[in-house]
C-alpha cells in the first residue's frame, strides 16, 4: 500500500472495484459470527455468505463488487478454518494479515479499525460515545467509568467577576430509569442477543466514496442501539420504552467567586446525562469568558483605567471623584501638587488595592490610572488680553540653544496647516517609514515572496 493513498475519516483506504484484491475486514464479522463459533459453524457461515454474494449470483452491473466480497468471504474463511491462522487472529486481529504481517499474509488494504482498537485495549470495541465500544464483544463487556464531561462557555462581566455571583438555573438531562434499574426491560425479562450484529454492538459495512471506490465502517448497531441486545416491545420496561433513561428536571445553582479570571472552570460535579454503562454520570463544566468593559481593562489581579483631566488640573491639581468603581463606589483622588509640580501625558497614577479581589482572600490586586489631559477647545482665548494674561503666568518659552555655526543664513516665512496624525506622511511612496499606505515589513516580505513563486 503506498503511503501517499487518501485514507477516509475511519483510517481506511477506498478500494478501486477494478483491483481484483480482497478488501479487508474483521473475519469474524464477514461470516456473521461469534468468536465462539465452531469449525463446522464456521464452515456452515461460509458456504451461506458464499452462495449469497457469488459474483454469478448477482446483477452483471453488480459483479465486481460482489467479487470483492466474494474474495474477502473466501480469505475470512480461510484464516478461521485453520488453527495457525486462527490462533494469530485471536491474539492480533487482521493486522496480523496485512501487508508484511504474520504468516507471510498479503493485505491490500489498512487494518480495520476495530482490529487496531483490539490489539490497542483488548476485545472488539462496542459502546463507548456513539462508537463501538469497549469489550470482549459480548454485551455489557466494557468497563464501567465516568460518563462524558459537558463543557459549556459561560459569558461574565467584569462586575461579576469583582463582586462574586450566583445564579440559579433549570437543567433537563437524562438519568438511569428507576423503574427497570437501567436495563430497558421488565422485571424477569431477558434481553435476546441482536441477530443483526450477532451481540457485538456493531456491523461492518462497504460504502461507495466514489465512482470505482468502496471504503469499509464500522458502525453502531441500528438494530439494538449498539447494545448487542434488545428487549422485544412486550418486554420493554413501560416507563422508559426500553431506552433504559429517562429526562429528569432539576434546579442547579452556579456559584462563581470573587476574583475568578477568563478561562477558570466551575464543575457542577455528576451533573451531566447518566448512561447505564457508566459507574457515575459526568459533570457540568462550566468555562468562564471574560466580557470586554467599556472603563477597565483586567491584567491578573491589577486594572487599569483612563483618567482624564484638564489642562488646568494638570497644572495646579484637583480634588474630586474621578470614577465609579466595579462595585459602585466613587473613587475620589486628591491631587495637589507641590508648588511647580505638573500632571504630564501618559504618566500613571498607582492605587494600591484597588484592584481585582484574589480568590479565598481579603486581599485585591492594585489600580492603575494613566493620565488623559484634556486640552480646551478652540476659542477659549478669544481676546488679546487674556492671552496676555496667560503668557504672563505660564513659564517663557525656553530659548533655542544653538552651537557655534548653526545660526541659519537665511530665514523664511512658511505657511502651516494642522493634520490630526502622520498618516499622510509618505503615504503613496511604497517606503516602509511612511505613515500611509504600506504593509508592515513581514505582510510585505511575504507578498513579495509570493509574486516572485508565480
Amino acid at each position: 500500500m503506498s503511503g501517499a493513498e487518501e485514507q477516509d475519516l475511519y483510517g481506511n483506504v477506498p478500494l478501486r472495484i477494478s483491483q481484483q484484491v480482497p478488501l479487508w475486514l474483521n473475519s469474524l464479522e464477514v461470516l456473521n459470527i461469534t468468536s465462539t463459533a465452531s469449525k463446522a459453524e464456521i464452515k456452515k457461515a461460509y458456504h451461506k455468505a458464499a452462495l449469497t454474494s457469488h459474483p454469478d449470483k448477482v446483477p452483471e452491473d453488480q459483479r465486481e463488487e460482489a467479487d470483492i466480497q466474494f474474495k474477502t468471504i473466501s480469505r475470512a474463511y480461510e484464516i478461521l478454518s485453520d488453527d495457525d491462522t486462527r490462533a494469530l487472529y485471536d491474539q492480533h486481529g487482521m493486522a496480523a494479515f496485512e501487508k508484511g504481517g504474520a504468516d507471510g499474509f498479503p493485505g491490500g488494504g489498512a487494518p480495520d479499525l476495530d482490529d487496531i482498537l483490539a490489539q490497542m485495549f483488548g476485545g472488539g470495541m462496542r459502546n463507548m460515545g456513539g462508537m463501538p465500544g469497549m469489550g470482549g464483544g459480548m454485551p455489557g463487556a466494557r468497563r464501567r467509568g465516568k460518563g462524558k464531561d459537558e463543557v459549556q462557555q459561560y459569558e461574565v462581566t467584569l462586575e461579576e467577576l469583582y463582586k462574586g455571583k450566583t445564579t440559579r438555573f433549570a437543567s433537563t438531562k437524562s438519568v438511569v430509569c428507576e423503574h427497570c434499574k437501567g436495563s430497558g426491560g421488565k422485571e424477569k425479562a431477558k434481553a435476546k442477543p441482536c441477530d443483526s450484529c450477532k451481540g457485538r454492538g456493531s456491523t461492518t459495512r462497504l460504502r461507495p466514496v466514489g465512482p470505482g471506490l468502496v471504503t469499509q465502517e464500522t458502525v453502531p448497531c441500528s438494530t439494538c442501539s449498539g447494545r448487542g441486545t434488545f428487549f422485544a416491545d412486550k418486554d420493554k420496561c413501560k416507563k422508559c420504552k426500553g431506552a433504559r433513561t429517562v429526562k429528569q428536571k432539576k434546579i442547579l445553582e452556579l456559584y462563581i467567586p470573587r476574583g475568578s479570571r477568563e478561562g477558570e472552570k466551575i464543575v457542577l460535579a455528576g451533573e451531566a446525562d447518566q448512561d447505564p454503562d457508566d459507574a457515575e454520570a459526568g459533570d457540568i463544566v462550566f468555562e468562564l469568558v471574560e466580557e470586554p468593559h467599556e472603563a477597565f481593562h483586567r491584567a491578573g489581579a491589577d486594572l487599569q483605567a483612563e483618567l482624564n483631566i484638564s489642562l488646568s488640573e494638570a497644572l495646579t491639581g484637583f480634588s474630586r471623584v474621578v470614577l465609579t468603581h466595579l462595585d459602585g463606589r466613587g473613587i475620589q483622588l486628591h491631587v495637589n501638587q507641590p508648588q511647580g509640580k505638573v500632571l504630564r501625558p501618559d504618566q500613571v497614577l498607582k492605587i494600591p488595592g484597588e484592584g481585582m479581589p484574589l480568590k479565598r482572600s481579603d486581599a485585591k490586586g492594585d489600580l492603575y490610572l494613566a493620565i488623559n489631559i484634556k486640552f480646551p477647545e478652540d476659542g477659549w482665548l478669544n481676546d488679546q488680553a487674556a492671552v496676555d494674561r496667560v503668557q504672563a503666568v505660564l513659564p517663557p518659552p525656553e530659548p533655542i540653544q544653538r552651537k557655534p555655526g548653526e545660526t541659519p543664513d537665511m530665514v523664511d516665512d512658511v505657511d502651516f496647516e494642522i493634520v490630526e496624525s502622520l498618516e499622510g506622511f509618505g503615504a503613496g511612496s511604497g517606503d516602509p517609514r511612511g505613515g500611509g499606505d504600506w504593509q508592515d515589513e513581514d505582510e510585505e516580505g511575504a507578498a513579495g515572496a509570493q509574486c516572485a513563486q508565480q
